[in-house]
């Protein structure tokens, strides 16, 4: 048995898919997601945890504390999970791209600390797998989850949104970064 950690990180909504693999492949059903909720809509359910936002009193703490409950989502793997997977920075992002390199470089410290292998993979590699296109926009990634999973998460997590939103697309995003790492 082995197991494996898909994590789509970010700033604000952080979301972690742990699965195992069995006869080398993984499939949803073998897999539990954690994430962060943004409203009250956002209730853990089925194999879906969904955690309050760690409190802080500053950015390097906010860090911190989002690279601890990330740790912490899987750690109960802990000399299970044989790789962590993340998805590497978009270079043509705009924004608090400082903030997000500080806040990835100290997760991947935490990973390290913990004796958690890791790998980064392109953005575009995700989707390509996922989709067939490289420049895959939530939507899609969505309806190919929906698709592959029959799990609807648009409706029974942000039911009022008419948008593709954190967290589904970030729960979307692990599942497949977890899953194009075993390629």
């Amino acid at each position: 048995m082995e197991f494996v950690a898909g994590i789509d990180y970010s700033l604000t909504s952080p979301a972690v898919c742990v699965g195992k693999i069995v006869d080398g492949k993984l499939e949803f059903k073998n897999c539990k997601f954690h994430f962060i909720k943004r409203t009250k809509y956002h209730e853990s359910f089925g194999v879906f945890r969904g955690y309050d936002y760690p409190k802080y009193s500053n950015e390097i703490e906010r860090y911190v504390q989002l690279a601890k409950w990330t740790i912490e989502c899987i750690r109960w793997y802990t000399g299970r999970v044989e790789h962590v997977f993340i998805e590497d920075y978009a270079f043509a992002a705009t924004g608090r791209v400082f903030n997000i390199g500080e806040n990835t470089g100290i997760l991947k410290e935490y990973l390290h600390r913990n004796g958690f292998r890791f790998t980064t993979i392109p953005p575009t590699v995700i989707k390509k797998f996922a989709t067939g296109k490289g420049n895959a926009k939530k939507e899609l990634m969505y309806e190919t989850f929906l698709e592959e999973t029959n799990i609807d998460l648009q409706n029974r997590l942000s039911p009022r949104s008419i948008k593709i939103t954190n967290p589904v697309s970030d729960i979307v995003d692990s599942y497949y970064i977890c899953k194009t790492g075993l390629l």
